[in-house]
């Protein structure tokens, strides 16, 4: 026992030795870049400094006293080590000045406006010269030698944490920091005797200022005007809220600054308008949201949007730190929240996150409305389907033996890979014009218009009516495959017999064949290739939302309708008409095309690198099934290498159906926002189905639910 009470004395002396040491090496008279050493010694030692019961025991200090609430949680330990520094300081007045000195000189020195108004916002709205610049503060070293007060905060608080416990100030510590800082700083310059409050309040006015500044200069950039709804019986302007602005702020200005006489009230007046200046900012800011939403989501505008929603913020903060209720209080929120922000400009993840959120709203919104049509609900639209997808197959039958053909006239690589694309990009574009479809294209389709229901969830039954949804899709999708392959099939069977009648053996060598066939067996890299040729379907399905919402974003339907030029060749009917129809069309058709040169180019782009990667489609995998068992005879059946491939072709449509389905309905999740809970609802109500209902996600009912065909 006594061993442990002098191992602890022993402690004790050396946590107080070296909080007086830190004391000791505050020098106000010392360069600034020491001074900002000093600060960033002093938060590390807020941060990991020994127990403060230890210290106080070592420095002969009186017990912290007891919190006022004593419902409330246990004081972070950098808010204990703090008040030990606090109470050790009221008994050495000359270390308190010399403290006070440091803070002080930190605002005269530095530029605080860098941080006040500008720390957080990037001044270009790129997503790459924004990760660069996050790689930048990641991974390079930052110096303390600057008047950038923005540096030198990242380097006094570079972790996350510091947030938390920055909020965490109890009143009595703020009040006690407030005194500190309160604190006579005599320096060697007679003119920079100024009180630390005078130059606080001195740059949360200059930084309030920039930041008006910068919201008027958004709200009047053209992009934003041009997009600004009216609102009202006469349709106010659209900028009124941002030019009064100014005048607003100019007023409380003056008022902050006693330049003119009028009394409290007169100033709880101006800041009332103030506060309503910036709201009417934030709304007519908002309305832009709905222009977007009817005329197409542009990335760059809703971050413009996001960073004038951050500027708002910003400027309601600073007022609440200089004429608040509590000035202390909301200082160290202002504090922690500018903490956050320095985390998440060190953090890719958050940039990747925010961006590819934007990417999914813009991409998902345009496909919605076109989903629809890709979903049954009853027998009729059932049999529809099952029609227009065995005009598909019949199609894709002759695309079979072209693409063979294609591959037979043993070109480059990349005009193999060309002509393929185009092959396919034709007859996609072909069975979209005679109102076929082939299956594999509407999972990336119909998931956004699934998740556009999701919006329902919170009403009454509103996960039964998406379960229903889901069942209705699920029937789709196998009517759509099973149409593409009972048709396909048979014609490249029947083309092969009427080439082989006409042409002989070479027509497909039986050498040829067999290997065809073993390529599509389930044994081999089928599943993999059958995955892949998933993702390229999801990616045909983003090329198409963004070729959609470019479309309507750059109002080209418009153009073509009213283009003097276009007018002048066309004819106004028939301009219009053209109009019309890219504006139905453009999205389809941009599907269509690029799932073609994807699907043609990409094995090829990897055989440059010697990478044998093939795409397994279900429908052209089903014609080359049909097509090898032309050249192979009816004995084939007896060949195992057949039964393997048929299986390898089931597999096939399960995962090009699933895979495209899920990668879009995740990103349509992604631009609703639904929640993890939300999701949980969902998976477990389309389990319960599964169990009680199974038979509804393969047959359709006589008839649509009331709900669905309303």
């Amino acid at each position: 026992m006594g061993f442990a009470a002098r191992r602890s004395r022993k402690a004790a002396a050396r946590a107080a030795e070296g909080l007086l040491a830190l004391m000791a090496a505050a020098n106000p008279q010392s360069p600034p870049v020491e001074q900002w050493l000093w600060i960033i010694e002093a938060l590390n030692w807020l941060r990991h400094g020994p127990d403060p019961k230890v210290l106080r025991e070592g420095l002969k200090l009186a017990p912290a006293l007891s919190r006022p609430d004593p419902g409330d949680a246990p004081a972070p330990a950098e808010i204990e080590r703090l008040n030990v520094l606090l109470d050790l300081l009221e008994g050495h007045p000359r270390r308190r000045a010399d403290i006070a000195a440091i803070l002080s000189g930190l605002l005269r020195h530095t530029d605080a406006t860098l941080l006040l108004a500008d720390f957080g916002f990037s001044s270009r709205p790129s997503f790459f010269s924004e990760f660069s610049e996050r790689l930048g503060n990641k991974w390079l070293p930052q110096s303390p030698e600057t008047r950038d007060l923005a540096v030198l905060f990242s380097l006094f608080f570079p972790h996350a944490h510091d947030a938390s416990w920055l909020e965490a100030l109890d009143a009595r510590t703020l009040d006690r920091l407030g005194a500190l800082l309160a604190s006579p700083a005599v320096t060697a310059d007679a003119e920079d005797e100024l009180p630390t409050a005078s130059l606080w309040r001195t740059a949360l006015l200059d930084a309030l200022t920039y930041t008006v500044s910068q919201i008027r200069a958004t709200g009047f950039s053209p992009d934003l005007r041009s997009r600004m709804q009216r609102s009202g019986p006469l349709e106010m302007d659209v900028e009124a809220p941002f030019k009064h602005l100014a005048a607003q702020y100019e007023r409380v200005k003056a008022l902050l600054t006693q330049d003119t006489p009028e009394g409290p009230d007169t100033l709880r007046q101006s800041l009332t308008l103030l506060r309503a200046g910036l709201n009417a900012c934030r709304q007519q800011a908002d309305s832009v949201n709905g222009h977007l939403e009817d005329y197409g989501t542009s990335v760059s505008l809703v971050y413009v949007l996001h960073q004038l929603h951050q500027r708002i913020d910003r400027a309601e903060a600073l007022l609440n730190c200089l004429v608040g209720d509590t000035p202390a209080r909301d200082t160290s929120h202002l504090f922690a929240t500018l903490v956050r922000l320095n985390a998440q400009r060190r953090s890719l993840r958050a940039l990747w996150r925010h961006n590819t959120a934007l990417l999914a709203k813009k991409m998902a919104e345009r496909h919605a409305e076109s989903g629809e049509h890709y979903i049954t609900r009853d027998r009729r639209e059932y049999r529809g389907m099952l029609g227009a997808a065995m005009g598909g197959g019949l199609i894709m039958g002759f695309t079979t033996w072209i693409k063979i053909g294609i591959l037979g006239l043993q070109t480059a690589l990349f005009w193999t890979g060309l002509l393929a694309g185009l092959n396919y990009a034709a007859s996609f574009v072909i069975v979209q014009l005679l109102h076929w479809t082939i299956a594999t294209k509407q999972p990336a389709m119909t998931a956004p218009a699934m998740a556009d229901k999701l919006g329902e969830l919170s009403k009454p039954g509103g996960v039964e009516r998406f379960v229903d949804e889901v069942a209705n899709l699920t029937r789709s999708q196998s009517a759509g495959v099973f149409g593409n392959v009972l048709l396909v099939m048979p014609v490249a069977l029947l083309i092969g017999l009427a080439g082989l009648a006409w042409f002989g053996p070479q027509f497909m060598p039986v050498a040829k064949a067999e290997h065809e066939l073993e390529s599509l067996s389930l044994l081999g890299p089928t599943p993999l290739f059958a995955a892949l040729t998933g993702v390229l379907l999801f990616l045909s399905s983003v090329i198409a939302g963004w070729a959609e919402n470019a479309f309507v974003l750059h109002r080209l339907d418009s153009a073509l309708a009213w283009n003097p030029r276009i007018r002048s060749r066309l004819g106004p009917q028939r301009a219009a008409r053209w109009a019309a129809w890219w504006r139905r069309n453009i999205g389809v058709m941009a599907g269509n095309v690029s799932l073609g040169l994807l699907l043609g180019l990409t094995p090829e782009f990897f055989r440059i690198f010697g990478i044998d990667l093939q795409v397994r489609h279900v429908t052209l995998s089903s014609g080359l099934f049909g097509a090898a068992c032309a050249s192979l005879g009816p004995a084939v059946v007896n060949d195992p290498a057949f039964w393997w491939a048929l299986a390898g072709i089931a597999v096939n449509g399960v995962l090009n159906v699933g895979v495209s389905f899920y990668m879009a309905y995740r990103l349509a999740l992604r631009a609703r926002g639904i929640q993890v809970k939300e999701r949980r609802a969902i998976y477990a109500s389309i389990a319960r189905r599964l169990v009680r209902r199974p038979w509804t996600f393969i047959l359709p009912p006589r008839r649509a639910a009331p709900q669905e065909s309303a």
